[in-house]
C-alpha cells in the first residue's frame, strides 16, 4: 500500500467552493472509479487557512495511474470541475507526494 499526499492551496476565499465540490461531486466519482480516500484535513493552525490536505490509498502506482486517469477524464468530473469554476479558478497550487508506510507505522 502506498499513500498519495495531496495539498491544494486555494485562492483567497475559495476553500468553501473546493470543499463543496469534493462533498457534492468528487467523492461520489471516486467511489465510481474505486479511488479510496484515507482522510481529508483543513488547516486550523499553520501556514495557510486556504489549504485542503488529503490522502489517497493505492495498492500500487500502476493502480493509481489507471484509476486517476479514468477519474480525470470522466465527463461527469469535467462538468463538475468546470461548473465549480464558472466564476473563476478555485486553486492556486496543487502538490502531490507518494509515501510508503514504515514497518512501525500504525498505518500499513
Amino acid at each position: 500500500m502506498i499513500y498519495e499526499l495531496r495539498i491544494y492551496d486555494c485562492l483567497p476565499g475559495q476553500l468553501p467552493a473546493l470543499l463543496k465540490r469534493f462533498n457534492d461531486h468528487t467523492l461520489a466519482l471516486w467511489d465510481k472509479h474505486g479511488i479510496r480516500q484515507a482522510g481529508f484535513f483543513t488547516t486550523v493552525v499553520g501556514e495557510s487557512s486556504n489549504r485542503l490536505t488529503y490522502f489517497v490509498a493505492w495498492e500500487s502506482l500502476a493502480e493509481r495511474e489507471v484509476k486517476w486517469k479514468a477519474f480525470t477524464t470522466d465527463p461527469a468530473w469535467l462538468k463538475a470541475r468546470d461548473e465549480s469554476e464558472r466564476d473563476g479558478p478555485i486553486l492556486a497550487n496543487i502538490s502531490s507526494q507518494f509515501l510508503a508506510p514504515t514497518a512501525f507505522s500504525s498505518v500499513k
